[in-house]
């Protein structure tokens, strides 16, 4: 069974052998990330599959941000351009929750803990970040935790 870090250096050898700018590109700068995240600290070591997605997720996300920096500064290439890149981040990543699947895993961890009102918003993000970990953004899992409590 080959690693995420090995499957990313597969796939940019292949991308390069198919003169795949965007992929090689893409996959090259999170190989990058990947070995920056593995020499930082008191000593190097090598990054478990898990660690790599953070690594993959945290680079996803920039590229989203980077996409809606350029859609407002009307740079609309570029915009397009993060978004590729995103979209070939994702092929790596687990698929993220829907909108419904993640409602109903807050809605379960509002009834679990009692929590009503804004003031309980930690107790049940202690209670729904185990479930989502990986499988939806932070800031999205915080806004339905915020909407359930709100209404």
């Amino acid at each position: 069974m080959t690693t995420l870090k090995e499957r990313l250096r597969e796939d940019l050898t292949a991308a390069i052998r198919d003169r795949d700018e965007l992929r090689s590109s893409t996959i090259r700068l999170t190989l990058t990330a990947v070995t920056s995240e593995e020499v930082s600290g008191e000593e190097k070591r090598e990054l478990s599959d898990d660690e790599v997605l953070k690594v993959i997720g945290r680079e996803a996300k920039k590229r989203r941000e980077a996409a809606a920096a350029f859609d407002t500064a009307g740079r609309v290439d570029q915009a397009a351009r993060e978004r590729e890149e995103g979209e070939v981040l994702a092929e790596y990543l687990p698929k993220q929750l829907s909108d419904e699947e993640l409602t109903a895993i807050v809605a379960a961890a509002v009834a679990e803990s009692g929590a009503t009102g804004p003031q309980a918003m930690g107790a049940v993000m202690k209670l729904v970040k185990p479930k989502v970990d990986g499988l939806a953004e932070g800031g999205r899992v915080a806004a339905v935790v915020k909407a359930a409590l709100l209404g």
